[in-house]
């Protein structure tokens, strides 16, 4: 059992040197910041130590089957029905949520943006969150949002927790400090974290720079579980022991607070006199966690042709249809090449899947102009897609030799649903109207000769 005490008084240096985590994915954890704070042998004993309360956040249904039952048992200073009060509207518009149609008149097409510019007033990371796109239905709990985010000012006396999905963060420049109800997870690029829906947080800056920014994908259906592995077998890919939750670590600050809400895509907020992060132990499944995206274990092709990329799937949001997923999180990382007499990049294909892609840092190798680190494309269901002219000329005259593709990172955001357009991502100053110009020098080869030319 881990232990940890952290105070809302201690500085950044303070609480880093304080950070623990416990390792694996779905576990059932136990941790506690206090000696002697989480009970023994019962979950709600008639008086708990401390003097805390005892309740229980369930991210499943109580009867759902014990493989994907979910609950976590919190004891905290306060109960959670005094971390609300009346609430109030609060506007958050550059946030949308599906189903979002018609808001612009942008056709039908490939997209790519470079990075979202940095913002010229003060954004806590609340106020800088930006929709790109929308799928499904936030009131049926299918599909998805994929969003970016930019700000520069710590979230101090503002909390916030999204009843609507899970969020999937993804810094890109800047690491950033997560302070959730149940501990505290410093993140950094080539990280992600996940914070389950319905819990409570709030998000700081970790480092001096000027500006912080990354990507979300705000899951509303199934949570994000680890795929299945099939033929591969037990290893590779995410290894579960790599997943870290962090321990127990409150926040006991008595002064003027405001919780925000999203709840069926609309926004709310309520001022309280405390911090809500209170919570001094708990015990459970239902909990937040990050991830190291360096220690994937790709697997590929060792012989030749390129395998389908759902071999770099890190988590997966399933839906009824198996092997459907409402939300694929996929990366493409560091890795070797060396299939022979193949065409080594990303083949061009068509799809059943919508993919939103973003590049951490480095450079894609389908891609060789463009797509820069911060930037992003859409490709939607059904719309052809793959290298563009340079890449396509480069991979089909390269010398087959074992290549060390290095100093990538780029992940896409996959969904079985269209991903509909926002207005702010259709009147994005920094979309590229020459992006389909990267595939003109695809000219017509074919001269009815039999054989390789």
């Amino acid at each position: 059992m881990d232990q940890t005490s952290i105070q809302a008084s201690e500085g950044e240096a303070a609480i880093a040197n304080k950070l623990k985590y416990m390792p694996g994915f779905g576990n059932d954890f136990e941790t506690e910041s206090l000696p002697g704070a989480l009970p023994q042998g019962q979950n709600s004993p008639q008086k708990c130590n401390y003097g805390l309360y005892a309740e229980q956040l369930s991210g499943s249904p109580f009867t759902a089957p014990r493989g994907t039952n979910e609950r976590s048992w919190l004891y905290r200073i306060r109960p959670s029905v005094r971390h609300t009060r009346r609430f109030s509207n609060a506007s958050y518009p550059l946030w949308k949520t599906a189903p979002c149609l018609d808001e612009h008149s942008l056709p039908l097409g490939q997209l790519r943006w470079n990075p979202v510019p940095a913002p010229t007033e003060k954004l806590t990371f609340l106020q800088g969150v930006r929709t790109m796109t929308t799928a499904g239905d936030v009131t049926t709990q299918v599909g998805m949002s994929a969003h970016v985010y930019v700000f520069n000012e710590d979230m101090v006396d503002d909390y916030f927790f999204n009843a609507d999905g899970e969020l999937l963060i993804v810094p890109q420049l800047g690491a950033i400090r997560v302070f959730t109800e149940m501990g505290i997870m410093d993140v950094e690029p080539l990280e992600i974290c996940l914070i389950p829906r319905g819990m409570m947080f709030k998000i700081m800056r970790n480092g001096e720079q000027t500006v912080w920014r990354g990507y979300i994908c705000e899951n509303y259906g199934a949570k994000f579980t680890l795929p299945d592995r099939g033929p591969i077998g037990a290893n590779c890919l995410a290894n579960p022991r790599d997943f870290k939750t962090p321990v127990a670590a409150f926040e006991d600050k008595e002064t003027p607070c405001r919780v925000h809400v999203k709840w069926c895509g609309k926004f709310y907020v309520t001022e309280i006199g405390h911090s809500p992060l209170d919570v001094v132990a708990w015990h459970g499944n239902y909990a937040p966690y990050k991830y190291d995206l360096r220690t994937f274990s790709p697997v590929g092709a060792i012989s030749f042709d390129h395998p389908d990329p759902s071999i770099f799937s890190v988590l997966t949001a399933p839906t009824e249809d198996a092997g459907t997923a409402n939300v694929d999180f996929v990366i493409f990382p560091p890795r070797w090449l060396v299939a022979e007499h193949t065409f080594r990049p990303p083949w061009y294909h068509r799809n059943i899947m919508s993919e939103f892609m973003g590049l951490i840092h480095g450079q894609y190798d389908a891609k060789e102009e463009g797509f820069v680190p911060g930037g992003m494309s859409l490709h939607n269901m059904m719309l052809a897609h793959g290298p563009d002219a340079i890449a396509f000329e480069k991979a089909s005259n390269a010398e087959l030799k074992p290549v060390k593709l290095d100093n990538t990172m780029a992940f896409m955001f996959e969904t079985r649903y269209p991903q509909q357009l926002t207005k702010y991502a259709a009147e994005l100053e920094t979309l590229q109207d020459d992006y389909l110009e990267c595939w003109d020098g695809l000219e017509r080869k074919f001269d009815g000769t039999p054989g390789i030319k």
